[in-house]
């Protein structure tokens, strides 16, 4: 299944969540056990967190009915917590008829799944409109939406728009007549008689967003065939179901492949517009959602909403058997020496460029502390010269990029490098002891470097890949001043580097 404000002392989004609000009470110097258990209490374990903002206020839906807001990204309350008709979220999803669940029924581990929805403003509509997933199990499973008044509900169950895992006996309890026509070839979407999960979508982890010319779109998929797109349309908050064209893979049901398939891991995508490089982002989540399952954050952009997507090495992820070094891993499980534990899984992210034009990527985390505890983090993200996203390594504290850049003497020193590599498993990549002097990189590694100097750009070669990277000085979550260094090379791994001040 699948952003902005000032942590006061460093410490960590973790505590200031659970009500810390003297200096010192930072994750570093907690009780990790005292910390799950006080953000479980408060319901502030939002799993796969969709970012949306209203006015002042910022507001966070994830999987299981889970919602959490907050004014300032420090302080997050719940208002909606747990798959069941008291839950304030929805005003008719558990209803007698209980249309959500008419086709997938209970998912296959017991109780009802509601998974991975996203919010959005329809303007045209004059509503908010949550798109979400109901699931029977890892193929079974719908696409519905529900409208409200309020950013916070209740939301009406409106309609299931998409459905997936039908087999020759189930298809006729979808949509899929009404919309391909009484005419449709069933057989077209199964493989011996049961879905094709290998070329068609899992129907979850629906993301609607708006392109540069204000129309609307919704990019869903895990696993299975991969991740697709559908217009939306603003008047209804339907799909628009387009004309096939299979030279450009483009199904009238499921509406226009993008990357994926094969059953490889790829699921949570996020797709939004920035204008300042004139790209749409894609990003998504690769691994299994476990501590130790290689959970992490991947990058494509295009110039068009429909793509092609690429990586920073120009490659497209199609139908191909290892797709691990396919795509720009973000971040995956890493360990820097102020950190306490392990950071482990992070992904099924959104991003929110904000209104002051700095940009965020919220995700769920786990830790290497022997549970499946999760919570919801954000990173301030920026780009390179070449356009491509890097997130800060640690949680946003209000930090910003430095007036007037950095000059050579204040780059020189000892720092902790990181390379995230593209690998896709439970090894956590820890930062090992190098030092910058004069041009040039030593230590555990070596390498060399270049800053243009006055600015905040600064590039590593290492193993004679260059590492494009940018610079910021920020509060790690031990409360200790940092600089740090986040680059992206052509090989689709990113190296973060952080210095000590």
């Amino acid at each position: 299944m699948k952003g902005k404000g000032i942590l006061a002392c460093g410490m960590t989004l973790a505590a200031i969540v659970i009500g810390v609000t003297g200096c010192g009470g930072s994750l570093q110097g907690r009780n990790a056990e005292e910390v799950e258990q006080k953000n479980a209490a408060l319901g502030i374990s939002v799993h796969d967190p969709s970012i949306v903002k209203s006015e002042d206020n910022y507001y966070i839906f994830g999987s299981h009915m889970e919602a959490a807001q907050s004014a300032d990204l420090m302080d997050w309350k719940s208002f909606a917590s747990g798959v069941n008709g008291s839950n304030p979220l929805f005003d008719n999803l558990f209803d007698e008829k209980m249309e959500a669940f008419a086709y997938v029924g209970n998912y296959v581990e017991g109780g009802y799944a509601v998974w991975a929805p996203d919010v959005i403003y329809n303007e045209t509509m004059g509503k908010w409109v949550m798109y979400f997933s109901t699931s029977h199990d890892w193929r079974t499973s719908n696409i519905c939406f529900a409208t409200a008044d309020e950013i916070t509900g209740p939301y009406t169950y409106i309609d299931t728009l998409l459905y997936s895992g039908f087999t020759s006996m189930t298809a006729e309890k979808t949509n899929l007549a009404e919309i391909m026509g009484e005419d449709v070839k069933v057989t077209n979407y199964l493989q011996s008689a049961e879905y094709n999960h290998l070329n068609y979508p899992n129907c979850i982890d629906p993301t609607v967003f708006y392109d540069k010319d204000g129309k609307m779109w919704m990019v869903y998929g895990s696993w299975s065939g991969g991740i697709w797109l559908l217009e939306i349309d603003q008047t209804t908050g339907y799909p628009i179901h387009p004309e096939a064209d299979e030279e450009a893979h483009v199904d009238k049901y499921y509406g226009k492949y993008l990357i994926g398939g094969l059953h490889n891991s790829c699921e949570g995508p996020y797709i939004f517009y920035d204008a300042e490089s004139g790209y749409y982002y894609l990003l998504v989540s690769y691994g299994s959602l476990t501590r130790e399952g290689g959970y992490q954050i991947r990058c494509f952009r295009s110039e068009q909403v429909d793509g092609p997507y690429v990586d920073a090495s120009g490659s497209t992820f199609g139908y191909v058997a290892d797709h691990s070094g396919l795509g720009v891993k973000m971040m995956g499980n890493y360990l820097l020496p102020s950190l306490k534990t392990a950071y482990m899984a992070p992904g099924h992210c959104s991003a929110l460029i904000d209104d002051d034009g700095k940009m965020y990527l919220f995700y769920h985390q786990r830790f290497d502390n022997g549970s499946e505890y999760h919570e919801p983090r954000v990173h301030q993200m920026f780009k390179n010269k070449e356009g491509w996203l890097v997130a800060a390594p640690f949680a946003t504290n209000g930090e910003g990029l430095k007036d007037g850049g950095y000059t050579k003497k204040e780059v020189e020193g000892n720092w902790y490098l990181l390379n995230h590599g593209t690998d896709i498993g439970a090894a956590i990549h820890e930062g090992e002891a190098v030092t910058l002097k004069g041009g040039k990189l030593s230590g555990s590694t070596e390498g060399s470097y270049e800053l243009e100097e006055g600015t905040c750009y600064m590039n590593l070669v290492l193993n004679g890949v260059t590492y494009s990277g940018v610079l910021l000085d920020m509060t790690d979550e031990a409360g200790n001043a940092v600089r740090c260094l986040m680059g992206v090379g052509n090989n689709n791994e990113t190296i973060w580097a952080v210095m000590y001040l």
